[in-house]
């Protein structure tokens, strides 16, 4: 008999998997949580282990009837379209009686979990705020979040609206737009350089965003604006940022310590202002953290901003704010929007992080691809369709 066995973060991912890897005929045998009760995943926990063939008829939880018996005492019952039965060689009585009550049990319990997956809390959620929660998972907000959200306008709208959900969406973005802090652009003072430097993990754009930036103020509005960079480790970084400051026609240096970085920011102090680019340094190494920090320290910049991809995965994106919040962040800039399939991975980050967004790019144009955060502008972005009115 092909029994497969399958293992995702969810039920719904998990019966996913079944679907794409058996098709809709199959059925589920059997499901548990991995490390614990069968409903631990609900308050937590994420692995769900679910059991599926295409050779086994789960039997309808429907009352049974009566069915003839052929000579062989083999039930002649017509199965359900597109369920492949085998045909049994005449199984005793009393064995068919003990697998016919295991499968349904089974099917029980595979139906209160879906049913539980309806709920908020232990309030079973009305249809259209059931649908309000699909979209939210389906914006990759994680599970947690999308209950106390579909929960909050559970309370917050009236019964009578539950089921309109277009209602239902703009309550959603009210909420999620409540938690979204943009701290707007940097605000120049005249007659003082005011320094930023732009830290983050490799590969986020730090480099090209400190191009946009440095090109909006300089070509735009005319600014005094100076480079440093610090990224002397990635192959070429230094020529691609000199390649932009000749192009915008900036004064720019190169350091490679901590003196260096104080010296460079004392030769520049006549700007309005001063952009610092940085190594990318990995999260999980809090040696070079260290080093970035006295880096900065040397700098005495007025603002740190952390540079994150909005391609990046939630968990990654909340571990990576908090390794950097050792160098004393100040906001967010958030890369490559027009790369990510959805923005949901988005809200646990600013809701944990705390730190406000101050730009957000979405293509490698300069100086283009660049704007000052809106917060009604992202919480459509980072709940898709479930926002828009």
């Amino acid at each position: 008999m092909d029994v497969r066995k399958y293992q995702a973060r969810t039920m719904q991912e998990a019966l996913a998997m079944v679907r794409h890897d058996l098709g809709p005929q199959a059925a589920v045998l059997h499901t548990r949580e991995v490390h614990g009760g069968l409903w631990g995943w609900f308050s937590g926990v994420k692995k769900i282990e679910v059991v599926a063939s295409t050779e086994v008829n789960v039997p309808s939880r429907l009352p049974l009837r009566a069915a003839p018996l052929n000579d062989a005492g083999v039930s002649l019952e017509i199965a359900p379209l597109g369920v492949n039965v085998p045909k049994p060689a005449a199984p005793e009585a009393h064995y068919r009686d003990e697998v016919k009550g295991q499968l349904t049990e089974l099917q029980s319990m595979v139906e209160e979990l879906c049913r539980r997956t309806r709920t908020s809390g232990q309030v079973e959620l009305p249809e259209g705020l059931f649908q309000l929660y699909t979209e939210l998972i389906d914006q990759e907000l994680n599970e947690e979040l999308a209950r106390e959200l579909v929960e909050e306008v559970r309370q917050t709208v009236a019964p009578g609206e539950w089921a309109d959900l277009a209602t239902l969406r703009a309550r959603a973005e009210q909420i999620v737009e409540r938690q979204f802090v943009c701290r707007g652009p940097f605000q120049l003072e005249p007659g003082r350089c005011h320094t930023v430097a732009l830290v983050g993990p490799t590969g986020v754009g730090k480099t090209t965003t400190i191009a946009k930036l440095a090109a909006n103020f300089r070509l735009r509005e005319k600014r005094k604006v100076g480079l440093i960079t610090v990224d002397t480790y990635r192959i070429a970084a230094v020529e691609q940022l000199r390649t932009y400051a000749d192009i915008i026609d900036l004064p720019m240096q190169v350091v490679s310590t901590p003196k260096q970085m104080r010296e460079a920011v004392h030769a520049m102090a006549n700007l309005d202002l001063l952009l610092i680019d940085t190594a990318g340094r990995s999260p999980k190494d809090e040696v070079k953290i260290q080093e970035l920090k006295s880096y900065l320290t040397e700098a005495n910049a007025d603002e740190v901003h952390l540079v994150l991809s909005a391609v990046t995965s939630a968990n990654t994106l909340l571990r990576t704010a908090e390794a950097f919040g050792a160098v004393g962040t100040h906001g967010l800039i958030v890369t490559k929007l027009d790369e990510a399939m959805s923005l949901g991975n988005l809200l646990p980050l600013l809701k944990s992080s705390q730190l406000p967004l101050s730009y957000v790019t979405h293509g490698q144009n300069v100086p283009d691809d660049i704007a000052v955060a809106s917060a009604a502008r992202l919480v459509r972005e980072v709940l898709g369709n479930a926002a828009v009115v």
